[in-house]
């Protein structure tokens, strides 16, 4: 699936119907599965969750933003207001979009990863 393809696609998630476990502590909504599996970035989920599963109650927000320069990129996540609580430099990736942003929201019971579309 290309770029467009996929931007195109992701449109469609507006809500989540169901939650898939990543790990004991953080689950996937449709849309970040569907991510998940269409541009084969697990390894993004992975990465993400093991930020979220380590921040205080107290942040029960993150926004997490994958930025793609070549075949390499940046994950950041910050706490909403411009906070940064992590970074992490990935020397490689092919993944096909420039950039996505992705919600981590604290539920009183695990992290929930979504698209932004889907808050």
């Amino acid at each position: 699936m290309n770029a467009k393809e996929l931007n195109s696609s992701l449109r469609q998630f507006t809500g989540t119907e169901h939650y898939y476990r990543l790990h004991k502590e953080v689950v996937l909504t449709d849309g970040a599965k569907y991510l998940a599996d269409e541009a084969k970035c697990y390894w993004l989920m992975d990465a993400i969750a093991s930020y979220l599963r380590f921040f205080q109650p107290k942040e029960c927000f993150a926004c997490c933003k994958l930025k793609v320069t070549n075949e390499s990129a940046v994950l950041t996540i910050n706490d909403g207001n411009g906070t940064i609580l992590a970074t992490q430099n990935i020397e490689y990736t092919d993944f096909p979009l420039p950039e996505i942003d992705l919600y981590g929201i604290w539920s009183e019971e695990f992290w929930v990863i979504m698209l932004t579309s889907e808050y």
